[in-house]
């Protein structure tokens, strides 16, 4: 609930960041970006054997389960705060993210979790058809218990 809160802070100085040449970045929040960063070290040297295309398994429960589940969780709070900024601050922010390569290391993380066949365990059918339920047309619920 907080996130979407937090750019109108930056909203009021937006006009002190205008008079540099240079081409301007803005940080979104730092203890967030701290946190990622941190994040993504560790991922990397989970996810550092294994290449692009492939996927890794991750056991449910287990220590890189939730480190994973903190960095993409951690990426969730990163767009909230996103889609409640101004597109002149969204041009800010994209450019930080754009000189530390999160956004880069992100799409690599994904491509190496992203499982090969998206299908739901509990599905019936060995052989995809229209009615095949996978993790891209049924809604996922995230509720901690």
């Amino acid at each position: 609930r907080l996130m979407p809160e937090l750019p109108k802070f930056d909203d009021e100085n937006l006009k002190s960041y205008g008079d540099e040449e240079e081409e301007l970045a803005l940080s979104p929040p730092a203890a967030l970006m701290s946190i990622l960063a941190t994040q993504e070290l560790l991922l990397e040297n989970i996810l550092e054997c294994i290449p692009v295309g492939e996927f890794a398994v991750i056991q449910p429960l287990s220590d890189e389960f939730c480190l994973v589940l903190g960095y993409l969780l951690t990426w969730k709070l990163t767009l909230a705060f996103f889609k409640a900024a101004s597109s002149q601050l969204r041009v800010l922010y994209s450019q930080y993210l754009r000189r530390t390569k999160s956004l880069n290391k992100l799409l690599y993380h994904l491509f190496r979790l992203m499982p090969e066949n998206p299908v739901f365990s509990g599905s019936t059918s060995e052989i995809p058809n229209k009615d095949t339920k996978t993790f891209f047309t049924e809604e996922l619920h995230l509720d901690v218990k």
